[in-house]
């Protein structure tokens, strides 16, 4: 499993249509153990582009503050699991809470 966390300064990056990294975290479905993570710069915003560009990743989740509605569909229309509401703390952190199924998630945080 692939999740991927719009990252700034090593902390979520609260504007995922603006984010200049994402932290991609190579996951065992079975142990839950991450098996690598890397840091990968998206293509310019466009509509459209991140969405395809996290496919083309082979992200299966992304850990997000919040999205506008048109790439929220896309992602899901590519089968990617689209969690929002994530608060702006360390990436390595939301990704462990996440694993242990503790991640407090909430309100789209996007206003678009």
């Amino acid at each position: 499993m692939k999740i991927a966390i719009p990252t700034a300064n090593g902390k979520l990056d609260g504007h995922f249509g603006h984010t200049r990294l994402f932290t991609i975290y190579d996951v065992d479905d079975q142990s839950k153990k991450i098996n690598s993570k890397s840091e990968v710069e998206p293509p310019k915003h466009e509509p459209g582009v991140l969405p395809r560009f996290l496919r083309d990743q082979k992200v299966d989740v992304i850990l997000t503050g919040g999205m506008g509605p048109s790439a929220q569909s896309m992602l899901e229309g590519f089968g990617v699991k689209v969690v929002m509401g994530v608060a702006s703390v360390d990436v390595d952190q939301i990704v462990a809470d996440y694993l242990a199924d503790s991640l407090v998630a909430g309100a789209n945080t996007c206003d678009h």
